[in-house]
């Protein structure tokens, strides 16, 4: 059955906005390692950080009827996140519906697929993120499902989940842990910045993280190197 789930829940835009500002590698680690797009999803164009709530779309390869229904399905700040159904590196997105969502207010696209126009984009500033560069086009003729659980690019993602992308990738953020894990991202900053000001003064990582008695009880032996080595 192909539908469409509208009035979706969101996190609220200061929860994303703090999110966002922590950054991809930031939140990945607070919330337990979890939630990362697989590394082939890479910027269209450097220093883009964004955050927002996800619009979801699962569609059939080299078809992009869906991404124009989606289209009305968005709100300020949200970010489209495409899934085709199998495998597609077909160009489903361009110049003309990045107008399209820029004018509902949409900060960004994933695209587990690829994309065209990219010069136009750049040029737009709308930030993408897609696992390939590709001007093959795509029809306009099957039906999909807006709002709906997807896997893209390896990770799964629920209509409403915070998205959080910058050039280091994407991660996702259950909506429902969303406030817990920004929560996490302060105290790990918090504890990052004492160790970033010991590692300024001279202080050596292994000390620092208690790595020489690990090293010790797994067999790591220092010796003197030998005259003449």
């Amino acid at each position: 059955m192909s539908v469409v789930y509208t009035n979706i829940r969101r996190p609220d835009r200061a929860v994303i906005d703090g999110l966002a500002g922590h950054g991809v590698a930031t939140v990945h680690e607070a919330q337990g390692r979890i939630g990362l797009l697989a590394p082939t999803m890479r910027p269209i164009f450097a220093g883009a950080r964004i955050g927002g709530a996800a619009v979801t779309v699962s569609l059939p390869p080299a078809d992009n009827f869906m991404i124009h229904i989606a289209v009305e399905q968005c709100q300020k700040g949200d970010i489209l996140v495409v899934a085709p159904t199998s495998y597609s590196d077909a160009g489903y997105f361009g110049e003309l519906l990045a107008c399209s969502l820029v004018a509902r207010g949409v900060v960004g696209l994933v695209i587990d697929a690829g994309v065209r126009d990219v010069r136009d984009l750049t040029a737009m500033r709308f930030p993408v993120w897609s696992k390939v560069i590709y001007a093959q086009g795509t029809v306009k003729e099957t039906l999909g499902s807006v709002n709906v659980p997807v896997i893209c690019a390896g990770a799964a993602v629920e209509a409403g989940d915070a998205v959080i992308a910058d050039d280091d990738g994407v991660c996702i953020v259950p909506r429902k842990r969303a406030t817990e894990v920004l929560t996490a991202c302060e105290a790990r900053v918090s504890k990052e910045a004492s160790v970033r000001e010991r590692l300024s003064r001279g202080e050596l990582g292994i000390d620092i993280y208690g790595m020489r008695e690990k090293a010790k009880s797994r067999g790591l032996v220092y010796r003197e190197q030998p005259p003449g080595g």
